[in-house]
């Protein structure tokens, strides 16, 4: 993929959105050591997976800067990747824990913490154009998997794409125009854990589903002996 072509992050004063705005700056001076800005993606652009999420977590990686890092939602996915070989090394819930996603890129359909970890939907349009470029970046054969509705219907009001069409359903994938494709799961959120809604073995099945895909399309690329 080209420099000209890279996805681009929001600014550190990203002003879009006013009301995250603010929520941001007065947490910036009730906890001047967080990161308390817009989180990046995490991961090398131009993978095959792109994992979208809802939004950082205010104590997670609003706190962080790494998606999914500080929180319970990552306690889950991390290890998870590892297991299925989409990560390396050892998740240890810090930006400088060394772990290394492999053919794989997180981000959140939402770039800056929302109170009550609850974004508007014009909160989520206004995030379209970094969402586009992540999706843009993904490698020919590529998809995506979206850990929530929130994540899953922005993907699709991303590329334009009837909501009616491809209804969210833990488990299902969704073939999308252009070669792309989405997974849908379940947010690996606390909440959701901790009421039965998404168990550690459901969010596994769903995670080898998307490794098995991102195998096959491996293989296809290697040449012939």
């Amino acid at each position: 993929m080209s420099a000209a072509a890279a996805p681009v992050e929001p600014s550190r004063d990203c002003p879009l959105c006013p009301r995250l705005a603010e929520f941001r700056a007065r947490w910036r001076a009730a906890q001047p050591d967080w990161h308390n800005a817009p989180v990046p993606s995490f991961g090398a652009a131009g993978g095959r997976l792109l994992v979208v999420g809802l939004a950082p977590g205010l104590r997670g990686a609003n706190r962080t800067g790494r998606p999914f890092t500080g929180d319970w939602a990552g306690d889950l996915l991390y290890p998870t990747l590892v297991r299925h070989g989409l990560a390396a090394g050892t998740f240890g819930a810090r930006p400088d824990d060394g772990l290394a996603l492999v053919d794989c890129r997180i981000t959140n359909a939402v770039r800056c913490v929302p109170p009550e970890n609850k974004p508007t939907p014009a909160e989520v349009k206004a995030c379209r154009s970094f969402l586009a470029g992540e999706i843009a970046a993904i490698a020919p054969g590529g998809g995506m998997l979206a850990l929530g509705r929130i994540a899953h219907d922005a993907i699709l009001g991303t590329l334009a794409v009837r909501k009616a069409d491809h209804p969210f359903a833990h488990g299902r994938v969704h073939e999308l125009p252009g070669g792309r494709w989405l997974a849908d799961s379940y947010h690996s959120s606390r909440y959701n854990t901790n009421t039965g809604r998404l168990t550690p073995e459901m969010f596994d099945t769903v995670v080898a589903m998307v490794a098995a895909r991102i195998d096959a399309v491996r293989e296809a690329g290697r040449p012939a002996p």
